[in-house]
């Protein structure tokens, strides 16, 4: 059998599984998918002293909380691309913005995609693959309208009014550099705050009509730069208390030179206020952030639809904020590769649970398909329903991420791009940049977990480096898609047999 007759008839399978499902109370029938954009784990669930997020950390206490959940790329088109399918980067294709899996995969289902194909309603509130922020507010950006049924793209005062009085180290320039401005305008004005209205009006419609079990995504665009957010959330954080992160010439010295390149040299020369300055008004995004995660929330429990529907929090990717003379993303270092991620799954989850074993973010597609009854196509990553049983189950234990460095130019102009790949396990953090020949790191997390000591070149850990190494490298040959794993189909469209009735496409 040919693998496009293996998922056809799989698929047509699973819609009796969903059927079955529907008819079985101890299975969650529905997903509410809610997404930030460049949140790093400066949460109160993850002991963020500092952060000012009660409803994000109530919803940890429901569910279970990753400890070490990471992204595959910290970038936001490639991470995205990558969970939405559950395919690594280099499966995708995808390994920089403005970019869709269909313009290299086109037969490949997205996990909402899958809900939809097998009788469920798909729908989007704001960002979920990739957008130029905060340009692209208010359209589709580079999304995939085979994704969903319905999608909606609201716009707030941030982009629309107040962009002329935002301030940035580069003026006139917001999305790819630091950027901030605390608004006098209420919550409900702002994009995020238009984005939770729509999913609180989504919500109440499913709650009224429960014929097909539902993929809601939510995606707000904060706390991605710029950061702007109504000025209470600035005064909740007062940019006297931001930390300054001190000792980064000391730091960088054992530090490969690809490893730092993703530095801007305009962050190079903020003073130590502007840096307290930025700091605090990614916190103040993230507290709003938080508001609008609750109020979601709050509508999913007041409509009733709590006890039927999976609840999954996380975002793209990591963030620095001055770690290692760092800020944003597209680092393979711990605050850029880790990202915040909690499950709330009825019948499975107990509350308060904690899982420390490393997990990949491509994980969530199998674990979602398989837990809500839908047959997949062959998937890289892990079903994580064993941990979100047993959050001290250990699973496949270790999580990749990669990056592609852009490289010096040659002779004739061109670049000659390079990777760097990174191998979380428990203990250690392992990255090689081309494959060793500009560089490696390895830190103790066990001793180190700021990542300020590399152990690379340390003669006591040369055996530890070489055990590393191959798992890395095993892990990166497998990121890459197996022969006949992704089934594709010519023109990029289903056939007949993957139609079904009242799905749309």
């Amino acid at each position: 059998m040919t693998p496009r007759l293996s998922l056809a008839a799989g698929l047509a399978l699973g819609c009796l599984a969903l059927a079955a499902a529907a008819a079985e109370p101890t299975r969650p029938r529905n997903v509410l998918f809610i997404i930030a954009d460049d949140l790093n784990n400066s949460l109160g669930c993850y002991g963020d002293g500092l952060a000012k997020t009660p409803h994000i950390d109530r919803l940890a206490a429901r569910g279970v909380r990753f400890d070490r959940a990471y992204c595959t790329f910290p970038l936001c088109g490639p991470s995205r691309n990558s969970f939405l399918t559950g395919l690594h980067p280099n499966a995708t294709g995808i390994l920089a913005n403005a970019q869709v899996f269909r313009q290299t995969i086109p037969g490949h289902p997205s996990l909402p995609e899958l809900f939809r194909r097998q009788g469920g309603f798909a729908a989007r509130v704001g960002k979920l693959y990739h957008y130029n922020v905060p340009a692209s507010i208010g359209t589709a950006g580079h999304d995939d309208p085979a994704s969903w049924e319905a999608a909606f793209n609201p716009a707030g005062v941030d982009h629309l009014e107040e962009e002329p009085r935002i301030f940035s180290l580069e003026p006139g320039h917001f999305g790819g550099t630091l950027s901030w401005y605390a608004s006098p305008a209420p919550d409900a004005a702002h994009t995020d705050g238009l984005i939770a209205d729509r999913a609180e009006r989504l919500l109440a419609e499913r709650a009224a009509d429960r014929s097909r079990p539902f993929f809601l995504a939510v995606g707000f665009y904060r706390p991605h730069t710029p950061y702007v957010a109504p000025r209470p959330y600035f005064d909740l954080h007062p940019a006297a208390e931001m930390p300054v992160v001190t000792g980064i010439a000391e730091d960088r010295d054992d530090i490969p030179s690809a490893a730092l390149e993703s530095g801007h040299r305009e962050q190079d020369e903020m003073t130590d206020d502007l840096r307290r300055e930025a700091q605090q008004a990614y916190r103040a995004s993230i507290g709003f952030l938080d508001a609008q995660v609750g109020r979601v929330i709050a509508a999913l429990d007041a409509h009733g639809l709590a006890d039927d529907t999976v609840v999954v929090f996380t975002s793209d990717h990591g963030y620095h904020l001055g770690e290692h003379g760092l800020w944003q993303k597209t680092s393979l270092f711990e605050e850029s590769c880790r990202v915040p991620l909690l499950v709330v799954w009825p019948g499975r989850t107990r509350p308060g649970g904690v899982a420390r074993a490393p997990v990949s973010q491509i994980d969530l597609y199998p674990t979602l398909a398989a837990g809500c009854g839908l047959a997949a196509p062959s998937l890289p990553g892990q079903d994580l329903a064993p941990l979100l049983a047993d959050p001290q189950a250990a699973g496949r234990n270790w999580a990749l991420t990669q990056v592609v460095r852009p490289g010096r130019k040659k002779a004739g102009g061109d670049r000659e791009p390079f990777s760097g790949y990174s191998l979380r396990t428990p203990r250690w953090r392992y990255t090689e940049w081309d494959e060793g020949r500009r560089g490696r790191e390895l830190y103790d997390h066990d001793a180190d977990p700021r990542e300020l000591t590399n152990l690379a070149d340390a003669p006591d850990h040369a055996t530890d480096v070489a055990a590393l190494s191959t798992h890395l490298r095993g892990a990166v040959a497998a990121s890459f898609p197996a022969s006949g794993s992704v089934p594709p189909l010519r023109d990029g469209t289903w056939p007949p047999a993957l139609v079904v009735p009242g799905g749309g496409r």
